[in-house]
């Protein structure tokens, strides 16, 4: 449902609902779904599309910079719109919230009078839910006609032609490089009209202007093309993308048969389906030459860990053409993963060189990449893989991986944390961490200070004061004082003595479970 018209609903208008924020965001604004939540750190869960309804109280206590994080975080996830209900929590939505919520064009409403959350969301969903129903009947109907044009000899522009014509879109098929397989236009309104009006029936756009879905195709496991559907005005989005991916099981059978893929992609899909599910080192070794890799040749895993995981592996896959000799991606719900063939020459330096060239990747927030450690072989991919699942378990999402980009974890920077998770049970590490900075700890407790996240990226920058406050954005004098207070708690400056490694280990191992 468009957002406009959610809003005009009797068990919405109830709340009597004022537009406060991103008023130009509105027009066109569709609602995937109505949920409601006080939690400050939802938008990892949401999906993007969603209504989201707060009852103020969580937002009340915040402080003005969690706020304004929370409209971020809301709109980078692609939030449909934000209602807030006022009244004795929360008397009035604060300016900065506002402001954050025009600037990231998310919609922000004030729900003026109280009305039951669990009435809007059943009413609104139901709605939802049904219209769902309709989209997959009839995305499945457009599926029915392409596959009938395949059995009766059409080739692949011909298949497409019928997507084409029953969305009322213009549609491409492309290839990983970029080439194009096949295209099909749809004839002015004819297209729209064929089977019964599908497209126009569904509700129109509003934004007079002509935009792009995308949805990737996959043969056999291994991604073969992307289905690009351009959408004039007037035809429902929602609607093109399930047809979309309604006929993307069609589409790899009519790639199939005009291209089937070798043995050697055959290999890679299912050399990655074996390292991501941690095979042994002979069963890695058979496919892993067949899929093209050195079997004695160094290799590093990546995985990333986003709702995108599907949407984000034809970017990944360029990332790792052009950064490393040789790789391969496999996408399993909410994990992408790869192997890098790294060189034998500068294998080390061509490692770091793929993490830049990862933070380069455009992945949605609350996203996490890691690139697991050196494997010597193919044989050692699926460990490679392993610790870099657990450099994403144990990473803490405030640290970074030293000297590298923000949303890549280095699982080389955490090997004190995987060696811990891995020998040490977490009875012992509490200990060592109670014992090592106990007054630290109780200072923070009882003062509400900040030593330890001091220590640790003072620590983390080799002793360097300097670097280190202007990490944590500090006057280099308040960053000496601080010192000088952990030097008194922990027994004095600990350069140059033994229990700088302790004290290091012990900040290291402070954040995990």
């Amino acid at each position: 449902m468009f957002l406009e018209e959610v809003l005009k609903h009797r068990t919405v208008q109830a709340a009597d609902p004022l537009l406060r924020a991103a008023a130009s965001a509105v027009q066109g604004r569709q609602v995937r779904w109505v949920h409601s939540s006080e939690v400050l750190d939802i938008a990892p869960l949401l999906r993007g599309g969603e209504l989201l309804l707060s009852g103020g109280q969580a937002l009340a206590t915040a402080t003005d910079e969690r706020r304004v994080d929370y409209i971020r975080e809301l709109a980078a996830r692609g939030v449909a719109a934000l209602a807030i209900e006022t009244g004795a929590d929360l008397p009035d939505i604060p300016e900065s919230m506002l402001v954050a919520a025009e600037s990231n064009r998310l919609p922000l409403f004030e729900l003026r009078k109280v009305a039951p959350f669990v009435g809007i969301m059943q009413e609104i969903n139901s709605i939802l839910v049904s219209q769902s129903v309709e989209l997959l009947q009839r995305g499945d109907e457009i599926s029915h006609a392409m596959a009938a044009e395949l059995a009766h000899g059409g080739g692949l522009d011909e298949v497409l032609a019928v997507l084409a014509g029953k969305t009322g879109t213009s549609v491409r098929l492309v290839s990983p490089a970029g080439l194009t397989l096949g295209s099909a236009g749809a004839t002015g309104s004819a297209g729209a009209a064929d089977g019964g009006g599908t497209a126009g029936a569904l509700g129109t756009g509003a934004s007079g202007t002509v935009s792009t879905t995308a949805v990737d195709v996959p043969v056999r496991g291994v991604l073969a093309a992307r289905l690009e559907l351009e959408l004039p005005e007037g035809i429902d989005p929602t609607f093109v993308r399930v047809a979309g991916e309604r006929s993307v099981d069609i589409l790899g059978l009519a790639l199939l048969q005009r291209m089937p893929p070798g043995l050697k992609e055959l290999a890679g899909a299912e050399l990655m389906r074996a390292v991501h599910s941690g095979a042994q080192p002979w069963r890695l070794e058979q496919l892993g030459a067949a899929a093209g890799f050195a079997v004695d040749g160094p290799v590093a895993a990546v995985m990333i860990r986003s709702a995108a995981s599907g949407r984000l592996r034809p970017a990944l896959d360029q990332i790792l053409t052009a950064a490393v000799p040789h790789a391969a991606s496999y996408a399993d719900k909410l994990e992408l993963v790869a192997l890098a063939g790294l060189p034998r020459e500068g294998t080390r330096a061509a490692r770091s060189l793929l993490i830049d060239a990862l933070g380069s990747l455009d992945v949605p927030e609350g996203s996490a990449i890691a690139v697991g450690p050196l494997g010597q072989g193919i044989g050692e991919a699926a460990w490679s893989m392993a610790e870099a699942r657990r450099t994403l378990d144990l990473a803490p999402r405030t640290r970074r991986s030293a000297g590298g980009p923000r949303q890549v974890r280095d699982a080389d920077a955490f090997g004190a944390e995987r060696l811990a998770a891995e020998s040490l049970d977490a009875g012992a590490r509490r200990d060592f961490v109670r014992r090592t900075l106990g007054p630290i700890l109780e200072h923070d407790d009882q003062r509400n200070s900040q030593l330890l996240q001091t220590l640790t990226v003072w620590l983390d920058s080799g002793c360097n004061t300097a670097q280190a406050a202007r990490e944590l954005h500090l006057e280099r004098q308040s960053m000496y004082h601080r010192l000088q207070r952990i030097f008194d708690l922990c027994g004095g400056d600990p350069r140059g003595t033994g229990r700088l490694v302790g004290l290091h280990l012990a900040t290291r191992l402070a954040p995990l479970p």
